[in-house]
């Protein structure tokens, strides 16, 4: 998804153009001079105990197992994903140039 570029006015957050995402659509808003991973790291527990809680979610996980039909499909989807990322990479570009300006 791309950004989205809004301002604060009057306490509510107006965005510049009409985002086209469905009613209920969740959304994270940082500041622009935040990063999500500044903001992720807020919120991250390093303690001794969170960092052994981390460790054994992470150890619980189950290895992710392909069949060769699911890694066939999986392989054509991020063919076709990448060729349309060319096809597009120009468009993407000037919408991040106008985003910016």
């Amino acid at each position: 998804m791309d950004a989205i570029k809004a301002m604060v006015r009057n306490g509510r957050i107006e965005t510049e153009s009409p985002i086209n995402l469905p009613d209920g659509t969740e959304l994270v808003v940082l500041p622009a001079n935040q990063s999500l991973l500044e903001e992720v790291e807020a919120h991250w527990d390093d303690s001794p105990e969170g960092i052994r809680d981390w460790i054994e979610w992470y150890d619980s996980l189950q290895p992710l197992v392909f069949t060769p039909e699911e890694r066939e499909a999986w392989e054509k989807a991020k063919a076709e994903r990448k060729a349309w990322e060319l096809a597009h990479a120009d468009e993407r570009i000037e919408r991040l140039k106008r985003l910016w300006k």
